[in-house]
């Protein structure tokens, strides 16, 4: 069956996003940063924010871990409109293409409730697909199951004509084992050659 549904993630596929930006000055050395990442676990951190959990809850329950983190800790959520500092052009024209062409396109994203509206502020194109999922107002992450399963209900998706957007491994594979066909982002012009491979010409 053709595709009709396609479902973008955000953050490194159609926004840049880089959590190294909120720490460049505080912490100009890369491999003191990357110890500090290390240290606190940043990436599961982070994902417990992008899950629901309030920012405040969040430096709280980390802080009482590291006490001598506190101070960089908290920065992240200070510095955190560093960290998307441009949208990925290519990307978001090939996204208006889509919707031009009449394809049903959808966003599905890893994201806090916190920090969500900050983006749509900034970014206007974010209104421009039927709607979105966003994983800190629902309380679920990518690559539960039962996300796609909310995206899937609640935009009343077509499994087998849904193709999603990702760049991380796991959530393609993730969404391959829901029942969607899915594509790993790796840059605009591969998105470009994979849709062709899917029948889909912008």
């Amino acid at each position: 069956m053709s595709i009709h549904h396609i479902v973008f993630d955000i953050g490194r596929v159609l926004i840049h996003w880089d959590h190294h930006a909120a720490y460049l000055e505080a912490l100009p050395d890369e491999e003191a940063r990357l110890r500090f990442f290390e240290d606190v676990d940043f990436q599961g951190w982070n994902l417990q924010q992008d899950a629901g959990r309030s920012w405040a809850e969040g430096e709280r329950d980390l802080a009482a871990q590291f006490p001598h983190y506190e101070e960089l800790i908290r920065l992240f959520r200070k510095n955190w409109h560093l960290t998307v500092p441009h949208a990925i052009d290519e990307s978001v024209a090939i996204m208006r293409d889509l919707i031009d062409c009449g394809y049903d396109v959808t966003l599905l994203t890893n994201w806090s409730a916190d920090t969500y509206p900050i983006a749509t502020e900034r970014y206007g194109f974010l209104a421009e697909p039927r709607g979105v999922t966003v994983s800190g107002e629902i309380r679920m992450v990518k690559p539960d199951p039962a996300i796609y399963d909310h995206h899937q209900r609640t935009f009343e998706l077509d499994p087998e004509r849904t193709l999603f957007i990702d760049d991380s491994e796991r959530n393609v594979k993730a969404a391959r084992a829901f029942g969607w066909q899915a594509v790993l982002f790796v840059s605009p012009g591969q998105l470009r050659a994979d849709l062709r491979d899917h029948g889909i010409s912008t």
